[in-house]
């Protein structure tokens, strides 16, 4: 059992139709068909959507795809038409909301990975690939690979686990063209991403990305490049061999399966409020994620 510790309920605005409640998301479908996106301060960790959020978050992700969309213009198309208000929104809307276009979402997780770390650390340790690709050996945690590479994954409902496949798979279900194509955004995306976060201080360790197609056309959907998509280490503290420090959210992950948390992942019971210093601590590393990448300050 996991999903949400208490789902919300979705804010009823005239001249929307809500669609659907994500982990962090609500979807919503304006009068000209186009979806308006609003990110939540949720936060997800063990395929459990937490009882505490975290103060500005939505703000943070939406602010920070906007800067990265603007970065990666000249590799791909992204959905995003407006970041006007609906008319009717609520206030506290401003800042999180996308206006985007209706795409054919491809039912694939665009991974890239530089290094190795999580679930492809766990297979690596296993049988030496991941998602079927062969890895040198002498690997560890936090180690650099040789060349990017595009692990791909199912997408999973709220509650269920995502579950990497090969690339052979991807095609498979979408075809050969589509998986090529996949591949190469993927991995021309991360490539930039990488380069400007390494400028920056900050390593891309991987990310995930998600695609649709506009007509023939394939476009960069949902969020892009922000703490909750990506591993971002801080390259002073680089080190091989052991968990890296990061702007993500391994630092709620740490505290929940700590003996603090008095919480057994394994058991059916959902996680529990997450302490004021664990909060405040996690929305200043999302904010340091993007005072650092963008150069501005968050206000």
């Amino acid at each position: 059992m996991s999903g949400f510790v208490e789902k919300p309920e979705p804010l009823q605005v005239p001249g929307l139709v809500h669609l659907h409640t994500g982990k962090v998301r609500d979807l919503y479908q304006n009068e000209a068909g186009d979806l308006v996106m609003v990110a939540s301060d949720r936060l997800s960790a063990f395929d459990w959507v937490l009882p505490s959020e975290i103060p500005d978050k939505g703000r943070v992700l939406t602010q920070l795809s906007l800067w990265w969309f603007d970065q990666l213009a000249d590799l791909v198309p992204n959905h995003v038409l407006s970041t006007e208000l609906p008319v009717g929104a609520p206030a506290d809307w401003a800042g999180r909301t996308l206006v985007c276009t209706s795409l054919q979402m491809v039912p694939v997780e665009c991974v890239a990975r530089g290094y190795l770390t999580g679930s492809g650390l766990l297979e690596y340790k296993e049988s030496g690939t991941v998602c079927g690709l062969a890895l040198p050996e002498g690997l560890t945690d936090g180690s650099e690979l040789p060349a990017p590479i595009f692990t791909p994954a199912t997408k999973a409902a709220v509650g269920e686990h995502d579950e990497n496949v090969s690339y052979e798979e991807v095609a498979r279900q979408v075809g050969a063209d589509t998986a090529a194509h996949l591949r190469q955004a993927t991995l021309a995306v991360y490539g930039r991403g990488r380069d400007i976060a390494r400028d920056r201080g900050i390593i891309l360790a991987d990310t995930k990305f998600e695609f649709g197609f506009q007509g023939e056309t394939l476009v960069l959907a949902d969020e892009v490049l922000t703490p909750d998509s990506s591993r971002f280490w801080p390259a002073d503290q680089w080190e091989p061999g052991r968990a890296q420090p990061s702007y993500d959210k391994q630092y709620v992950r740490d505290w929940l399966t700590s003996p603090e948390s008095g919480w057994d992942r394994k058991s059916e019971q959902p996680p529990p409020p997450l302490p004021e210093q664990v909060v405040e601590a996690t929305r200043a590393r999302y904010v340091e994620a993007y005072e650092r990448l963008t150069g501005m300050s968050w206000s």
